[in-house]
């Protein structure tokens, strides 16, 4: 959604997402002319706009579907001023119950769009599950319960429960005995309390699949397939994501009722992102990588590489050379995985390295940089991965490394893309030794959270009050159900830390400890 304020664009300029034109650059500059590109847009027939607005006008308002009062409300409050692209192409058939298949890119405002849509239909006074969302990710549906928490404010009594995996099922379990109205979940785990009966779809009147692409991978597609044949057939069926290869258009065909293909223009959606593609020696990406970082110095940058070895080698590696790093694979644990995203999440870690796989369902909604380690063999990934940029109507910085190995994925892009792309040398002040990228900011964990009655205010109000800090020493505040973490300046978390020990918040005393960071 567009709010009032957009953040002013920053970053060079060198390869620009978006217009559709191939420039030659200059033979001995460091930084080359820009080279523009445009995503071609898939032709099925549908709806489609282009670009990355609605214009003004009435039927841009929120104000202009029939929407309850209590959810324009709630939008009123949130901000929201007009709706985005993909939100003015979807709600209209969404609140007529027609199925829908939405694509947008990443940061397009899809799961308000749809969660406007479901708490249309439902029924407060029906203590039973009317809607379920599915996703891949535990990260992406604690993302997605909080946004439909948002819009959902100034309803009454509207009951939520998330069902990931990887953690305990009883909290879970007792959450279902409360008769949610809405379930968000993961498929293998939603498919498990079906399996219990302890989650029943008889009254679904809403079934979404976000990240579609994502849930035909092998680990959910039979999860998924199971869980639809559970479900009425009566349901209305929304599919939301990036990208739709084949196999989810014939999904679609098996589980839609004449589904409206919604698409915003890929390419006309999104911002300024600077690209390049730089020609490197396999033996060298290692120190290309470390000096690209030291050459662009992005506030945060997400790292992406094929394997988990490979992302657990190159995270290693730039620890060693002193930049601020973190890793995302496949053998942390849930709670540190949970504590990575947020120290990258609130700026005390600088560079995230992780393969696509643990990457989905991220949404850092201000991403200065992606950077493929390897280039990826699917295109679509690539479109993926240069999406988490440049949002919010910021720019962006996307850098690709490629060795004279990865020839086809490179004319896979291409051909995807619809232009040619010409390999740039390293920058010649690449050639310097690296200036590391410190984080300025520490993460404190305090161990209590909404059980415990606890509010970012009230955090925030123990730090400027009893710790006597100022509030621009304090960033961003997150309180989960048993955890609350606090990012603060660096110069002062040491007083804070001392502070929040020896004080108390809300009138009691927390446990309060530092996240990677020993003062």
């Amino acid at each position: 959604m567009h709010a009032a304020h957009r953040p002013d664009c920053r970053g060079h300029c060198h390869a620009i997402f978006g217009s559709g034109r191939v420039r030659q650059h200059a033979v001995g500059q460091n930084f080359p002319e820009p080279l523009t590109i445009r995503i071609p847009a898939p032709n099925p027939e549908r709806v489609q706009l282009s670009g990355d607005r609605v214009e003004d006008s009435p039927s841009s308002e929120f104000s202009s579907l029939p929407l309850h009062p209590a959810l324009l409300q709630a939008v009123a409050s949130l901000n929201y001023e007009r709706m985005t692209p993909i939100q003015a192409l979807s709600l209209p058939p969404m609140l007529a119950q027609r199925d829908v298949i939405g694509q947008a890119r990443t940061g397009s405002g899809k799961t308000a769009a749809y969660g406007l849509g479901l708490l249309s239909r439902i029924d407060p006074e029906l203590n039973k599950v009317q809607a379920l969302v599915l996703c891949p990710t535990r990260e992406l549906a604690d993302q997605i319960a909080k946004e439909i928490r948002r819009l959902a404010r100034c309803l009454p009594n509207i009951k939520l429960t998330i069902l990931s995996g990887g953690i305990d099922k009883r909290p879970q379990l007792a959450s279902l005995e409360h008769d949610p109205h809405i379930v968000v979940g993961m498929a293998g785990r939603v498919q498990e309390h079906l399996a219990l009966g302890t989650l029943k779809l008889d009254h679904l009147k809403v079934l979404v699949l976000d990240e579609a692409d994502r849930m035909l991978d092998s680990d959910f597609e039979e999860a998924t397939r199971e869980i639809v044949l559970q479900a009425p057939k009566t349901r209305q069926t929304l599919f939301f994501s990036a990208t739709f290869p084949e196999s989810v258009r014939a999904l679609s065909h098996k589980l839609q009722k004449q589904p409206l293909e919604v698409t915003v223009d890929t390419a006309a959606a999104a911002p300024e992102v600077q690209q390049h593609f730089y020609s490197v020696d396999p033996e060298r990406r290692l120190t290309a990588l470390a000096h690209l970082l030291s050459v662009h110095r992005p506030e945060s940058a997400l790292v992406f590489c094929h394997t988990k070895r490979d992302a657990q080698d190159v995270e290693r590696q730039l620890a060693q050379r002193g930049f601020s790093v973190l890793g995302l694979h496949g053998d942390i644990e849930q709670r540190e995985r949970d504590e990575v995203l947020e120290r990258f999440a609130n700026g005390s870690c600088r560079v995230l390295v992780a393969t696509d796989v643990a990457a989905r369902g991220l949404d850092i909604k201000t991403l200065a940089a992606v950077i493929s380690y390897e280039l990826p063999s699917d295109a679509d990934v690539h479109v993926h991965r240069v999406g988490r940029t440049g949002r919010a109507g910021s720019s962006g910085l996307a850098l690709h490394l490629c060795s004279p190995r990865e020839g086809e994925r490179l004319a896979a892009i291409e051909q995807r893309l619809g232009i040619q792309i010409k390999l740039q040398k390293l920058p010649m002040t690449a050639l310097s030794p690296d200036r590391p990228l410190p984080a300025t900011v520490v993460t404190l964990c305090i161990d209590g959270g909404r059980r415990d009655k606890l509010r970012p205010g009230d955090v925030l109000g123990a730090l400027t009050g009893e710790a006597g800090l100022v509030k621009e020493a304090i960033g961003k505040i997150n309180t989960y159900d048993t955890r609350t973490y606090v990012a603060i300046d660096k110069k002062l978390a040491k007083r804070a830390l001392q502070r929040l020990r020896e004080g108390k918040i809300k009138g009691k005393n927390f446990r309060v400890r530092p996240i990677g960071w020993d003062g």
